[in-house]
């Protein structure tokens, strides 16, 4: 049995003014299948980098493993394959093609261009390159991005059976909770460790929560009132002082003062009072040292307009195809005001390109009849949105919003201020995925069409959109593999079937 042995750990980027870190301590069991969660920008893929030392860290980490991260950098697309995996790691034909075969991968994908593959099948066959040497030590970074829920289910099973431990990072809350056996949760200034999977980690935190809150509360009373009682007793420490020099002064006037006993009078309810007020005031600095970092989820808003319209769109006998071949059979359905229709079926089956073609994107062959308003406000969140660029305030003008409304929900969906003054086209893909859900969220609209808005996002921002969508019921078009996002929110699942 093997160990990762992390002994007060601290790091923090250059340009952040907050530790990641903080004298971090951990034993992880490398026999573990351990999910990594936390909120984006709290460092998970950071600490990833950190134990494949690659980053330069306080603290010590020790351990005797190789580790091998997921996804694998990949120097050139445009050649098979097989020959892309032999430049990552070296192995025998027969043991990628078992892997392949677990993943429920016909082999031969091996033999075509690997920059022809879908972001799936290329999610697969990196991912069976992991598990070939078993003494390499799996780090594997969300690997459920680019997979329908089919794959994920694949996926799923496969990493279930493997003996070997591993860390994974992902945003599926399902797909974590068939997988791990463990929860290492990164928290605003710690690193928590939960036994057990997803379902576990949340029923207990949500526990600890409730209690730390309560005791928050407590202890916020308690600072106000010793705030109150430290200010009283410094001005009657003040007061005193006064008297002191007030009643000695009244001597040259007259007046019959034992100065003497008034002066050691004074000092003594002076330092008495002094006394009072710093005993007053450690007492405060105790009990403020003493408020947790509890994770507060903000409520986001969203600018829905609901219409006179009960009926908001009508579909009948749609068919979409490139060519000869088309996606599907042909397709009816209705979307009715404040429904929230979720479009499921593996990829490839041609959800998206029912989206382009509402929004008069599509580029193939078409048959059907559509019907709509005239007037049909639409918000649209993009599967793919690397066009957005610019300024956080020249992005909010371009496309009409309301600047301040657009902010507000970045930074409740966890961007840092800070963050706000760099360009779109610099920030992380989860920023940038945070960018174009805000901007949806501030444009006043009748429809929401949302492909894949989960991408990205830290298991805090999907309850964040469930209590929104719940609490504002708008009328809604989604595409979505995360399941237990689809059973909260969507009020009718339409699954699309592939033609062969």
């Amino acid at each position: 049995m093997s160990k990762i042995e992390i002994k007060n750990v601290t790091f923090g980027y250059d340009t952040q003014g907050t530790l990641l870190f903080d004298q971090a301590n951990l034993n992880i069991d490398t026999q573990w299948k351990l999910g990594l969660i936390g909120r984006n920008g709290r460092g998970k893929t950071t600490l990833l980098k950190i134990l494949q030392n690659q980053l330069a860290y306080s603290g010590e980490i020790t351990h005797q493993l190789n580790f091998l991260y997921f996804p694998q950098p990949i120097k050139n697309k445009q050649q098979l394959t097989y020959y892309v995996l032999q430049e990552i790691s070296d192995f025998d034909q027969w043991e990628i093609e078992r892997e392949l075969n677990l993943l429920q991968v016909d082999p031969e994908i091996l033999w075509r261009d690997f920059e022809t593959l879908s972001g799936g099948e290329q999610t697969k066959v990196l991912l069976a390159l992991l598990f070939i040497e078993g003494e390499h030590f799996p780090l594997i970074d969300e690997p459920t991005n680019h997979l329908d829920s089919t794959g994920r289910k694949q996926v799923a099973e496969y990493l279930k059976k493997k003996r070997q431990g591993f860390i994974v990072v992902s945003h599926d809350r399902s797909f974590v909770d068939e997988v791990v056996d463990h929860v290492l949760s990164i928290e605003k200034s710690q690193l928590e460790l939960y036994q057990g999977n997803f379902s576990v980690y949340e029923e207990q935190k949500k526990i600890k929560d409730e209690f730390e809150f309560a005791q928050n509360e407590k202890l916020k009373k308690e600072v106000s009132r010793l705030k109150r009682t430290a200010a009283e007793k410094a001005e009657w420490s003040r007061s005193k002082e006064q008297d002191k020099y007030g009643k000695a002064s009244k001597k040259g006037s007259g007046a019959i003062y034992d100065t003497g006993f008034v002066g050691a009078r004074a000092a003594r309810t002076m330092k008495r009072a002094k006394t009072i007020e710093h005993r007053m005031n450690t007492q405060l600095s105790e009990k403020a040292s003493l408020l947790k970092d509890v994770e507060y989820i903000d409520p986001l808003t969203m600018n829905y307009q609901p219409v006179h319209h009960k009926r908001l769109l009508t579909v009948e006998n749609l068919v979409l195809g490139y060519q000869n071949e088309t996606l599907f059979s042909p397709l009816s359905f209705e979307l009715n005001q404040g429904q929230r229709l979720a479009l499921a079926g593996q990829n490839g089956s041609g959800k998206s390109s029912i989206i382009r073609y509402l929004l008069g994107y599509f580029e193939g062959k078409s048959d059907g009849e559509i019907l709509r308003p005239e007037k049909l406000t639409i918000s649209y969140v993009r599967q793919n949105y690397e066009d957005n660029h610019g300024t956080l305030l020249t992005f909010s003008e371009e496309h009409g919003l309301d600047h301040r409304e657009f902010l507000n929900n970045l930074h409740k969906l966890g961007m840092e201020r800070e963050v706000f003054q760099n360009r779109i086209e610099q920030m992380s893909m989860g920023q940038r995925k945070k960018v174009e859900l805000a901007k949806s969220l501030a444009q006043p609209a009748e429809l929401y069409i949302w492909d894949e808005p989960l991408n990205y996002l830290d298991v805090f921002n999907q309850e964040q959109l469930e209590m929104l969508i719940l609490s504002v019921k708008p009328t809604m078009l989604i595409v979505e593999h995360d399941r237990a996002f689809l059973e909260k929110i969507a009020t009718e699942v339409m699954t699309l079937s592939k033609n062969a």
